[in-house]
């Protein structure tokens, strides 16, 4: 006999699933608002992150100085020249090599662009000299037409740069306050909320604290990683500046996708102008491999572990932030799936019903209710 539906039950089953539709509804309407304003402010909201990620990269040698007794604003001030001098150090280290032998590069890439033409002149390209010159004149003529983009692409470019260097600035100064009066802050915030707010907000907040200093340590120990095999793999391969391209590695994973073609790409033209053709594609096959290990390998489980988040969660988190904001998104799409992760673990202990004693049925002891 064919069972009947309950006129009943299937009732109380859609005013279900119509409320929880609407509540799901009203949430993603808040989340848009949210997303919206934080664009129309992301003049201020970038900086702010920027001095956040760096703060919690800077965080451990100031607090050690202000134990040994120095004034906040002393330790700050010393963290950040410190801070800067590694920068300047850094840059140094990758631009002084490269100075020092822009000659023998210059004459590399003469050299390169000599031997690219011989093959391609020959089998299976043969492409003699007359249609080298016809292609030259024809991308000339092209970049001659496009003379007014061209042009509002560099305006646009001067544009971003100096946005880059006032966002610097505003950082630098951000992250300042943040040495010097980040203690203070939460105690501050717990004193301007009403009611249950005081306890639970700092509470989130000192975990989110946590979950962005595991992120930045987890991705300065993957570009470390990343900087030692590459490097690794060019002083194997005999290519020159083997120290400054595995710095230029290191700094560059600090910034997704863009970061490591960068890095990639500047290895492989020292090695095609240094070594030749053949060792040029061994250097790309061993940045391949590297990245490929990093990517699929060392960032999930470094930044899973360091953020409670499975290594498949990584991995999604940096691939819709992508499709969503592109290269920034990718960038804080970890950081952004550590926050959410925070909350909704706090939202869980707090609204969870404490296990009960098997014998008395009481709830047990030191769980928070």
């Amino acid at each position: 006999m064919t069972a009947t539906l309950n006129a009943r039950r299937t009732r109380a089953a859609l005013r279900g699933s119509a409320r929880v539709s609407g509540e799901l509804l009203l949430v993603l309407v808040m989340a848009t608002v949210v997303l919206w304003v934080l664009g129309r402010m992301w003049s201020v909201v970038w900086p702010l992150v920027v001095a956040l990620l760096l703060t919690t990269l800077t965080w451990p040698p100031t607090r050690f100085l202000r134990r040994r007794g120095l004034a906040p604003a002393l330790a700050a001030s010393v963290v950040i020249v410190l801070f800067l001098l590694v920068a300047a150090g850094t840059v140094a280290l990758i631009a002084v090599p490269v100075a020092s032998q822009s000659g023998e590069l210059a004459d590399g890439v003469v050299e390169g662009i000599r031997r690219l033409r011989e093959w391609a002149a020959g089998p299976p390209l043969n492409i003699d000299d007359d249609q080298i010159a016809r292609a030259f004149d024809t991308a000339t003529a092209r970049i001659q037409d496009s003379a007014g983009s061209i042009a509002t692409t560099a305006v646009t470019g001067v544009s971003t740069v100096f946005s880059g260097l006032v966002t610097a600035v505003l950082a630098l100064f951000l992250m300042f306050f943040f040495l010097k009066d980040g203690p203070r802050f939460l105690p501050w915030l717990g004193r301007q909320l009403p009611g249950r707010l005081a306890a639970d907000v700092p509470a989130v907040a000192a975990r989110c604290w946590d979950s962005l200093g595991a992120f930045v340590r987890s991705q300065a120990l993957v570009g470390l990683l990343d900087a030692v095999f590459i490097g690794l793999g060019l002083w194997l391969l005999d290519v020159p500046l083997v120290l400054p391209l595995a710095v230029l590695t290191f700094v560059s994973a600090f910034v997704p996708i863009v970061g490591a073609l960068f890095a990639g790409f500047v290895a492989v033209l020292i090695a095609l102008v240094s070594n030749g053709l053949t060792n040029a594609l061994l250097v790309l096959a061993v940045i391949i491999v590297v990245q490929q290990l990093e990517g699929n390998v060392f960032q999930p489980i470094v930044q899973s572990r360091g953020l409670g988040l499975h290594a498949a969660v990584v991995l999604l988190a940096v691939t819709l932030g992508g499709n969503l904001a592109g290269i920034v998104g990718s960038f804080l799409a970890v950081p952004v799936a550590g926050l959410i992760a925070v909350v909704w673990n706090y939202l869980r202990e707090q609204l969870s019903d404490p296990p009960q004693d098997p014998v008395t049925g009481a709830p047990g002891a030191g769980v928070p209710s």
